[in-house]
């Protein structure tokens, strides 16, 4: 099988699947370059309220394939900047589920979800200091908010790997599932988010990475979309809310 992205949509969860098994899903460059228009291509569609990234088979992804990435280094960490960025930009939540070897570039990706579940046996990895690369800084400063700087510094100095028990603890993954049990619980969780209010998903989105210009935004986007309304009803009648707002329909 040539390396790949691949893409399914079932329930209003889209999943993007990394392809490359015969180097434990490492991203090649043209991977790289495919991830940001395929996000934009799955945001763009009103029926996408979740979107799971995961790898196939029992690895999430190995790093970059460093045999397809035939510019300077520079270039090299461009295309993984960009793809991390797109992916920490998708405009609803992201889940990141791992099996298996989640280093480098691998971890790069899945610390630009929300949110990470792991299986029991994953590993976890910042490696470049094996190769002499300087992090970018975009991806060090994510790091940073999710593990603390000790943490950070223990994973890119050492580029040593972690165990999924280990990642709970720092806070680098938010759940740890037994053997076989991942898909199951990846589709509760994503069941859970599709069933609540976009509207504060996106809100909570912006805020929590540091756009604190847009409470009178997020505040008129409110007033306009009924959500609150329709939540509270829905409270006071003991049923599920019926959110219809969609980040598709405004800014």
């Amino acid at each position: 099988m040539d390396p790949q992205l691949s893409h399914r949509i079932a329930g209003s969860v889209a999943t993007v699947v990394i392809r490359h098994p015969a180097k434990r899903n490492a991203m090649t460059a043209a991977m790289w370059r495919a991830l940001p228009p395929l996000l934009d291509t799955l945001a763009a569609d009103p029926d996408v309220r979740a979107l799971v990234l995961t790898g196939e088979g029992g690895t999430f992804c190995a790093g970059a394939d460093i045999s397809t990435l035939q510019g300077s280094p520079e270039e090299a960490q461009g295309l993984a900047v960009a793809a991390e960025e797109a992916l920490a930009a998708f405009p609803r939540p992201t889940v990141a589920a791992v099996r298996g070897h989640c280093v480098g570039g691998g971890a790069q990706l899945a610390a630009a979800c929300d949110l990470r579940l792991a299986e029991e046996g994953a590993l976890f990895g910042v490696t470049p200091a094996r190769l002499g690369i300087v992090y970018p800084a975009s991806a060090t400063r994510r790091l940073v908010s999710l593990v603390g700087p000790a943490t950070a510094k223990y994973l890119l100095f050492t580029a040593e790997l972690i165990d999924a028990g280990r990642a709970l603890r720092t806070g680098l993954v938010d759940e740890v599932v037994p053997e076989g049990e991942l898909d199951k619980r990846t589709a509760e969780l994503t069941g859970v988010l599709v069933s609540r209010s976009q509207l504060t998903q996106a809100a909570a989105k912006e805020f929590a990475a540091g756009r604190t210009d847009r409470d009178a935004h997020w505040a008129a986007r409110a007033r306009e979309s009924g959500e609150t309304a329709e939540g509270v009803a829905a409270f006071l009648e003991r049923r599920q809310p019926r959110f219809t707002w969609t980040t598709s329909t405004t800014g």
